[in-house]
């Protein structure tokens, strides 16, 4: 009966070509029963085409609905109109039940309040766009969590957790998502609203929302599990992770607790109804936790140890092997597999015994527990960054998921995984097995080919052969991430044909029009279908850029993006960086995903059509920041600098720029103009009117001030230090200071502390610089490519450093361009690898080459910005070493400071520049105690704190110059004009465009 009453638009089944518009009709109908916000745009289809799996199908549309009225009346429209519904929260489902051809519902905009926190029933109501973080922070202070926790838990929302079943590190413990719900309010196709209650599916057969009582669900759910006792009873696996499939047995009759119809509703991906409320069971959260890490042979070691540490009543038992670790990773005993077994107690004596007690039971190679916070934190995140890391082969190829959770009995985990890489083997395949050995689930990245017609045709082959051995092994497909397209379609081999058609006339009943997330779970799509990867262009796009580390390949570099969605947490963690335009608006299009995605999108041509005109991929770009902490924060380095970068050059490759790309992109040109002019221009930029009329012809905030020029240029003071005539020949006896724009024209003092700590230090010479150097950023960060290669290229020719001898660059910015944009975009000249490679930061240069110098002691607390680039590409390692010897306790402040060179700097960024600041800088500042040295090493960085807190920091070499003894003028506090009233945007690039005369001191190498 249901067949026939399939959506008459042609969207239920597999996508086969593009996405046809939605009507008129629809859309005017639509918008006129909700008040949430609707979009039929390129731009909002293009950025949910997608979720963390290997699947690509475009919608039709995305509705944000405010609350349940509006679900109901756009599920209501939707049956009228035949349009299929897809509800999304996070979007990183993993086997591609976040996509689909009809609506997709943002449950994420406005769905996303904690309604009640009741500590003592120990349970919380919520939306389901609530982010699991937020409601373990409001159930925190009454000792209280929500059980479980998968690695995306920062970012996965409640019901997204409930559509798939997640479960997470802490199942062990505290079991599925399914075991912590209470009640469901849920919606059918058609907008009939029910309330499910746990283990109370006595009652009538089906009950309205407002009603009273519990229900299995809709008319029909109670005789159709009456009609086939025995076949529910006896064909499940028994296994804690069990999640494929609907969980019919859950209804039987003797269920404990009765028949639980909120237990069958858990993991029905989207399939029977829309949740839009659930109540959720907390638990006790142990204050205090340990980490026994355990070291073992091999990964088949360590899956047969740990059922053994079950009944010691861990809190999780994760497993890995060496071939996912891919940083330093010094807290790891020896082993080439590990447990990690994490332990609680109402006392930290107390976890740390607990884990000790595990660690002595244990039969491995090595172990340790762990009880310092941050080095438990710095154990998880190799774990928890797995699902990203995982998509890179240790060589750099590309993996992915389509094999990514299955489950076995905990018992049978050690043969399974010696069987599965046996299969791998017999496939030419790779992967790197990790997950929830407690549990007997495994998660893995595979290197499948799915470009070519062969590569897709071994993933069916060994995805059949696979979903076999899982079977044998008394196992489920899922584990954890649901079914979706990735497994669906081989449900038959795991529960059987009869069983498997029951579950579809269980979702005919309580969606009998099919409307619901059509071709998952059941009739589903065949797994090698819709794949993402089928739409880009098989041949390399003609790019600027090098992209080594994708073969030089822009296609494969936008392919780097997954999905994870670590980019969409609200708040940074730490030093973290990545997404700050993210945190600051909230909208996907400003993520590092969303911006992949459209780049995707772009690619493809089906949904944003005008390839690098595009303006819905410009838009999304514009507040991206360009930080770069997508490239070390990122699990899969996702380096969205360098795409804006690109697209940017292509966009405007002969046409005429935004003001701002002349005014600011070509900085140093100006700069190195107006230098000797700097007083009068100081003079005429106090003049408001004339501030204001240069603004905005240059595409500046009005809310900025003009920057304040030196009356006098770091390298002209650095030559009438040195006087003329300078020749020092030898290599050990001269540093090689760079001399970037903002210390060249902005803020000299900070070279000349720079020269004076360094002479001081190491005993050599600090040469005046070679006149005409750039580093190229400015160019390189408003997508100007040309001109920075031209400006790159001089800078080789003219540049001759001693070989080997190292090159300190004062500036962040300007030092990771050198490190990482100069050999990306002259990749066939092999001097700008050497300059790349001889780049070095003012504390990395101490550290190696002044070893034994006694820094001054300063004993005070520090506050201020560690730079984004700097946390990025080259590391704070070394500051942070120097200031602990400087006696500056505390630390710097993570995430953005929110000017980021031009970004801040341009017209329109005011509100989100300012936003980043807010984050974490501002608020630090403000809170630091009297005393507390202010530390930024950008110009950047010093710039905002300058103009947004009137608060003057310093670069780490300033601070140290000032303590030497016989500190002078030059290099004291009042030394040089300073910050002044507000300051040029950062990371720009060094030197005019044309050199001018050279002066007698020869540079460095010369």
């Amino acid at each position: 009966m249901a067949e026939q009453h399939r959506p008459h638009t042609g969207l239920t089944g597999p996508s086969t070509g593009p996405s046809p518009a939605a009507s008129p009709a629809f859309v005017a109908a639509l918008r006129s029963a909700v008040r949430g916000a609707s979009d039929f745009g390129p731009a909002a289809r293009a950025l949910t085409t997608m979720d963390a799996s290997n699947y690509r199908r475009v919608p039709l549309g995305v509705l944000a609905p405010r609350d349940a009225d509006d679900v109901a009346a756009a599920l209501t429209v939707c049956r009228e109109y035949g349009v299929p519904v897809v509800p999304r929260g996070g979007g990183t489902s993993i086997a591609g039940q976040a996509t689909g051809t009809g609506l997709v519902l943002d449950l994420t905009r406005h769905l996303r309040t904690i309604l009640d926190v009741d500590p003592a029933a120990r349970t919380a109501v919520v939306q389901p766009g609530v982010i699991l973080d937020d409601l373990r922070a409001a159930a925190a202070p009454h000792g209280l969590t929500f059980g479980p926790a998968p690695s995306t838990h920062s970012r996965c929302t409640l019901g997204g957790m409930i559509g798939n079943n997640s479960c997470g590190a802490h199942s062990v413990a505290w079991g599925a998502t399914a075991d912590n719900v209470r009640g469901l309010s849920v919606i059918r196709y058609g907008g009939e609203a029910l309330r499910l209650e746990q283990g109370s599916g006595t009652g009538p057969a089906g009950v309205d929302a407002r009603g009273t009582g519990a229900l299995h669900g809709p008319h029909g759910v109670s005789e159709l599990i009456a009609d086939h006792l025995a076949l529910l009873r006896t064909g499940y696996p028994d296994l804690p992770r069990r999640i494929s499939g609907y969980a019919l047995d859950a209804l039987l009759p003797e269920h404990p607790g009765g028949p639980d119809p909120v237990r069958a509703f858990c993991g029905s991906e989207g399939t029977l109804g829309i949740v839009t409320e659930a109540t959720v069971r907390l638990v006790e959260s142990p204050p205090a936790r340990a980490l026994a890490v355990l070291g073992y042979a091999d990964e088949s070691a360590a899956a047969e140890a740990a059922p053994g540490l079950l009944p010691y009543g861990p809190l999780t038992v994760e497993g890995m092997a060496a071939d996912l670790v891919r940083r330093p990773a010094g807290l790891l005993p020896r082993g080439a597999a590990w447990l990690f077994v994490e332990t609680g107690g109402a006392t930290p004596a107390e976890a740390r015994a607990h884990a000790e007690r595990v660690l002595r039971a244990a039969d491995a190679v090595d172990g340790t527990v762990v009880t310092d916070p941050a080095g438990q934190r710095a154990l998880w995140r190799i774990r928890e960054d797995a699902a990203g890391t995982a998509t890179r082969m240790p060589d750099g190829s590309e993996a992915w998921p389509g094999w990514e959770d299955c489950a076995v009995p905990p018992a049978r985990l050690g043969a399974y995984l010696r069987d599965f890489r046996a299969l791998l083997a017999e496939h030419g395949l790779r992967g790197t097995p990790y997950g929830h050995f407690g549990d007997g689930c495994i998660h893995v990245r595979i290197d499948f080919d799915l470009i070519t017609e062969a590569g897709v045709a071994r993933f069916r082959r060994f995805s059949e052969e696979t979903a076999d051995l899982v079977v044998a092994h008394g196992g489920s497909l899922s584990g954890e991430h649901g079914d979706g397209q990735a497994r669906a379609e081989l449900l038959p081999r795991m529960y059987g044909d009869e069983l498997v058609a029951l579950f579809g006339r269980f979702k005919d009943l309580w969606d009998p029009d099919g409307g619901l997330n059509p071709g998952m779970l059941v009739r589903p799509a065949r797994l090698d279908e819709n794949l993402r990867f089928a739409v880009l262009p098989k041949r390399p796009v003609d790019v600027e850029f090098g992209y080594p580390q994708d073969g030089g390949d822009f296609a494969g570099a936008v392919r780097r993006c997954v999905g994870v969605a670590k980019c969409r947490t609200t708040e940074a963690s730490g030093a973290g960086v990545m997404c700050p335009s993210f945190r600051a608006t909230g909208e996907e299009a400003h993520s590092t995903r969303g911006r992949a995605r459209l780049l995707h999108e772009m690619l493809a041509g089906e949904v944003v059509t005008d390839g690098w005109r595009s303006t819905e991929v410009r838009d999304a770009l514009d507040l991206c920041l360009s930080c770069k902490g997508c490239r070390s924060d990122c699990p899969v380095g996702v380096d969205m600098a360098t795409y804006k970068a690109e697209f940017l050059h292509h966009h405007y490759q002969g046409r005429l720029r935004p003001a701002a790309h002349y005014a600011m992109g070509r900085l140093p040109q100006w700069l190195r103009l107006a230098a000797p002019f700097a007083r009068p221009l100081n003079a005429l930029a106090r003049l408001r009117p004339l501030a204001a009329l240069t603004k905005r012809l240059a595409g500046i905030a009005p809310e900025r001030t003009i920057p304040v020029l030196a009356a006098e240029t770091y390298s002209r003071w650095l030559r009438r230090r040195h006087g003329k005539g300078t020749h020092i020949l030898s290599s050990n006896r001269v540093v090689a200071l760079w001399a970037d724009t903002f210390t060249e024209h902005l803020s000299p003092q900070v070279g000349r502390a720079a020269v004076r700590v360094l002479e001081e230090a190491t005993g050599r010479t600090v040469l005046p610089p070679v006149p005409g150097l750039c580093c190229g950023l400015t160019y390189v960060s408003t997508g100007q490519l040309d001109a920075a290669r031209r400006v790159m290229r001089r800078t080789l020719d003219r540049l001759d450093l001693f070989p080997g001898a190292p090159l300190v660059v004062l500036e962040p910015s300007c030092a990771a361009t050198l490190r990482t944009d100069l050999p990306e975009l002259l990749p066939d000249d092999p001097r700008a690898a050497e300059l790349a490679s001889a780049v070095t930061t003012f504390a990395q240069y101490l550290e190696e080459y002044a070893p034994d110098w006694t820094p001054p002691r300063l004993d005070r607390p520090a506050a201020g910005q560690t730079h984004c680039h700097q946390h990025a590409v080259l590391g704070d390692a070394a500051e942070r070493r120097l200031r602990e010897r400087l006696g500056l306790t505390g630390e710097l402040s993570g995430g953005c400071c929110g000017l980021a060179g031009n970004f801040g700097f341009e017209k329109n960024h005011w509100e989100v520049s300012v936003a980043c600041a807010e984050e974490q800088l501002l608020p630090a500042v403000r809170e630091s105690d009297p005393g507390t040295e202010l530390l930024a090493d950008g110009f950047s960085c010093r710039t905002q704190l300058d103009q947004l807190a009137g608060r003057r920091a310093r670069h780490l070499a300033e601070v140290i110059a000032e303590a030497l003894p016989g500190a002078g003028p030059e290099t004291g506090p009042g030394a040089g004009p300073g910050i002044g009233p507000g300051a040029g945007p950062e990371s720009g690039p060094e030197a005019g465009p044309e050199p001018g005369p050279e002066v007698s001191a020869p540079g460095p190498g010369q």
